[in-house]
């Protein structure tokens, strides 16, 4: 039986002309500043440049803060369809691992197992561990937790394990092929990361979501980052809890039919994923070529182009996930992420595909070469200032420049406003929308949220100017060829020493002290406007080091720090329990591991 709500007029046409509208006028604003001010005395080349910079720079930051505003207002969703009664369709959990730690992973199911029987909703919910482990050691104690996992689960039958000889294509290879290979066992798959937790009902509300909707090929849920415990982590951790269920509601505004996956946390439709989700092995050698890195948007748009809904439902609660706790685990997950975004300027004229699939495609190119965009811009800035301020080192009078006007103090106020705008004023509503919903009451209340929201908006401007050098060198990384792999995720407590800190990021406060050096001696009177960039990268290690450094539960209060979520108490009760204990292999449980 279905319970079939009025669904609600579809607005995403609305939304995305909206969202497209503010971002180009805010960028063409800015742009016109360096227009407006050179007019007087003619404009230049560098002005052009300027101002072409700037507007591609701040359309990103704008789109940002576009999509914010649509999630606040954007109040309510549209109803969804789901079956209250019996369920006919065979569910399984994927759990893809790659050298992780086979205690804590093998554990989360366990939790996940017993959250999902204590409904006893008559449901049988399977389990497939997928894993392409390369370190033997790892690999014979996997062997050895499922055989724990198997006999505490009673699970014969209903939880499985394969570990791959090649890990061909990665995690999507390994998916690929669990499904090409066993997927007509089932007819739902929830695909998780290993550090990924979701409670039962989640999982069973999934399921009665995607059957009463025959054409959903794909349901994304919002993941919350839990388990910080660095001011890093914490600050993250925050911000994921936070702000982005209102950035999550303003982006299924605009993706509607053909939202988001963001390769874990969601559930698929096994048909709809094996009749469309077969992925090219792209011409050429990495890091453009070779396995899709970024495959999940990808898949994405490959069920969109298919005729399957692709969803974002924001609403749906009890999806967890952990997240990087320092600096450098932060930038060698980006630089993945960074080489797949940019692989696919190699998919963007795939046939087929949905208009907004490509317009997708391009932003996350984008938001990797924004950086580099900055830098250009800094750096014209600092040419045009020189060449005014210091005209004695071009005596030529047919010099190939015009001439700049002198006075750059309004251009520098403009643009400190509008960067100011578009990144603070978004997280500032979104705080007073809290306080007045009372959605601050989990977060510390009033006072709370606004010391943690200031907190989190001067710490992430400090790291800011870090992130931009990582993801700039991993963006000329990649256009010079230089593939990055797919290194295991660390998922350690995160502490860094110093010296860990300084060999990651010495080379970063060497370019910052470089920069100011030479701001100062070329266009002085941008020094000032300079720092807030250059003296967070001199600053860098400290930062990195400092960053890492364990806090308590009172810095960025969330939710979860009051009322620990189910899953994740049960989840600590089953590690309890399993970490003093040495697991032996049952001889009913060795059949299941091959």
């Amino acid at each position: 039986m279905t319970n079939q709500k009025p669904v609600a007029r579809d607005l995403t046409s609305g939304a995305r002309a909206l969202a497209i509208a503010a971002s180009v006028l805010a960028a063409a604003a800015a742009g016109m500043v360096f227009q407006i001010y050179g007019a007087a005395d003619g404009v230049g080349v560098l002005d052009v440049l300027r101002s072409t910079l700037i507007f591609f720079s701040t359309w990103w930051l704008a789109w940002g803060a576009a999509t914010a505003l649509l999630g606040l207002t954007s109040r309510q969703r549209p109803s969804v369809a789901r079956v209250v009664g019996a369920i006919k369709g065979r569910t399984v959990v994927i759990v893809p691992v790659y050298n992780e730690d086979p205690l804590i992973t093998f554990a989360r199911i366990a939790a996940m197992d017993d959250s999902f029987r204590a409904l006893n909703s008559g449901l049988q919910l399977d389990f497939a561990v997928l894993s392409d482990t390369r370190d033997e050691n790892i690999a014979v104690a996997e062997q050895r937790w499922f055989a724990q996992l198997l006999a505490r689960q009673q699970a014969e039958g209903r939880m499985f394990y394969r570990r791959r000889a090649r890990n061909i294509g990665r995690k999507a290879g390994n998916i690929e092929e669990f499904i090409t290979t066993s997927g007509g066992a089932w007819d739902y798959a929830v695909i998780l990361d290993a550090d990924s937790l979701m409670e039962g009902a989640t999982i069973l509300e999934m399921i009665r979501r995607i059957e009463a909707e025959p054409k959903l090929g794909l349901l994304q849920t919002l993941p919350i980052v839990v388990q910080a415990h660095t001011r890093f982590g914490r600050a993250m951790q925050f911000a994921a809890g936070f702000h982005s269920p209102i950035f999550a509601r303003g982006l299924a505004a605009t993706q509607g039919k053909t939202g988001p996956f963001w390769g874990h946390n969601a559930i698929v439709r096994i048909r709809a994923w094996a009749e469309s989700c077969g992925l090219p092995e792209l011409p050429g050698r990495a890091p453009f070529g070779g396995h899709i890195m970024s495959h999940d948007y990808v898949e994405a748009a490959l069920l969109a182009r298919a005729g399957w809904l692709v969803r974002l439902d924001d609403d749906l609660r009890g999806s967890y996930e952990e997240g990087p706790e320092n600096i450098i685990d932060h930038a060698k997950r980006d630089r993945r992420w960074c080489q797949g975004n940019l692989q696919h300027a190699k998919v963007l004229a795939a046939p087929g595909l949905k208009l907004w699939s490509r317009f997708v495609f391009a932003q996350g190119i984008f938001a990797y070469i924004a950086p580099l965009l900055w830098l250009a811009f800094i750096i014209a800035s600092v040419a045009a200032v020189y060449w005014v301020e210091v005209p004695d080192y071009f005596p030529e009078a047919n010099w190939p420049f015009p001439v700049f006007p002198n006075d750059q103090t309004p251009k520098a106020i403009g643009l400190a406003v509008g960067v100011f705008g578009l990144l603070v004023m978004p997280k500032l509503l979104v705080a007073i929308d809290a306080i007045f919903t009372g959605r601050a009451r989990g977060f510390g209340g009033i006072l709370g949220v606004l010391r943690a929201v200031f907190a989190e908006l001067l710490l992430s401007s400090l790291i800011a100017p870090i992130l931009m050098a990582f993801q700039s060198r991993s963006v000329l990384q990649v256009l010079l060829g230089r593939d990055g792999g797919w290194p295991p995720n660390n998922r350690g407590d995160g502490g860094l020493d110093f010296s860990e800190a300084w060999a990651a990021g010495g080379w970063i406060s060497y370019f910052g002290v470089i920069g100011i050096v030479m701001t100062h001696l070329l266009a002085p009177v941008l020094t000032l406007w300079l720092l807030p960039v250059a003296l967070p990268m001199a600053l860098a290690p400290v930062l990195i080091w400092w960053t890492s450094r364990s806090v308590g539960r009172s810095r960025f209060t969330v939710p979860e720090d009051s009322a620990m979520p189910a899953i994740l108490t049960r989840h600590a009760a089953v590690l309890s329990a399993w970490a003093a204990a040495q697991p032996v292999v049952a001889p009913a449980a060795e059949a299941n591991l091959g």
